[in-house]
């Protein structure tokens, strides 16, 4: 059990990574209260039913009062309404953190509503799953993943160093980016390829040739991976594109350029640049396996990994 890291910590939004924090929070006794705050009364209910937090709050002005810790656990196109609303009544000190996908966009959104007494650092997990809401956390969740930080210029060194040393009491390693690299970077390794997913998916379902029976009857391949993508919060995955254009469509260039190759290789016939392709990425996933961000067992370590979908 880890010692206590602050005084009081307050969750808002309490979906997969909020109730997930929720947990690792509770279970080392990382803060001596922790208040949970969500809109949704059905969700604010379900969390106290769950037993996730100290006090249950809707209102998230009242529930950053003498916080030391705020967490905002919101899709991304909703920061800069919480930061708004919170902003008159965060303690001064305090550390204000998130963990949304995109970071240049929630810069531009909240630091213009942070007060100058509190310390902003944007943050993102690098860990979830398909599924959502407080039901869906777990403790482990972030267990050897990484969390990137990506603090604004003058930020104080010593407020970076406490939330580094919360998140990994947490189970993560840290890193920290420019905002605008860290966009491009998660463009290609997890908004890529949800987007994919999702027109996969939507592209079986659009065939008229296939039936939907057959497609669900038969997917015990690699279209199942991709369904599990594609199960996402769709909320959270519209956020994301509308939040991370740029990079995204950056990347979208890229991907088609290269399908567009794959494609002349396979109708010429061109074995040797598939050899060579299908050889390039294999490597990457041993790649991803010695950097312990999977686990090299059948059926992609479903069986012994919980957490399916690292964003």
């Amino acid at each position: 059990m880890s010692e206590m890291m602050f005084d009081r910590i307050t969750l808002i939004g309490i979906g997969l990574i909020g109730s997930s924090l929720a947990r690792i929070i509770r279970r080392e006794s990382l803060a001596g209260e922790l208040v949970i705050s969500t809109r949704r009364q059905e969700t604010l209910t379900r969390a106290e039913e769950l037993d996730l937090g100290d006090r249950y709050v809707a209102d998230a002005a009242e529930a950053v009062k003498d916080a030391d810790l705020v967490i905002i656990s919101v899709p991304v196109g909703s920061s800069g309404s919480v930061a708004e609303r919170i902003a008159g009544t965060l303690k001064p000190g305090a550390i204000v953190t998130d963990v949304g996908s995109t970071k240049a966009s929630v810069l531009a959104q909240m630091q213009p509503h942070m007060p100058a007494t509190v310390h902003f650092i944007p943050g993102h997990p690098l860990a979830g799953t398909e599924k959502s809401g407080p039901d869906a956390g777990f403790a482990d969740l972030f267990q050897n993943r990484w969390c990137i930080l990506t603090p604004p210029e003058g930020t104080d060194a010593q407020a970076i160093e406490r939330l580094g040393a919360f998140w990994r009491a947490c189970g993560s390693n840290i890193d920290t980016m420019d905002p605008l690299h860290h966009d491009m970077v998660l463009a290609m390794v997890s908004h890529l390829p949800h987007i994919i997913a999702y027109n996969i998916v939507g592209t079986a379902d659009d065939l008229q040739t296939v039936t939907k029976s057959e497609v669900i009857k038969y997917s015990a391949s690699g279209f199942r991976d991709f369904t599990r993508l594609a199960a996402s919060d769709p909320t959270m995955w519209r956020d994301v594109c509308l939040h991370n254009k740029d990079a995204i469509l950056e990347m979208l260039s890229r991907f088609s350029e290269d399908l567009a190759s794959l494609q002349r290789a396979i109708r010429w016939g061109d074995g040797d640049k598939l050899f060579d392709l299908f050889t390039r990425t294999r490597d990457v996933r041993r790649s991803i396996i010695e950097a312990g961000q999977e686990i090299d067992t059948p059926d992609f370590g479903r069986s012994a990994a919980k957490p399916a979908d690292r964003r």
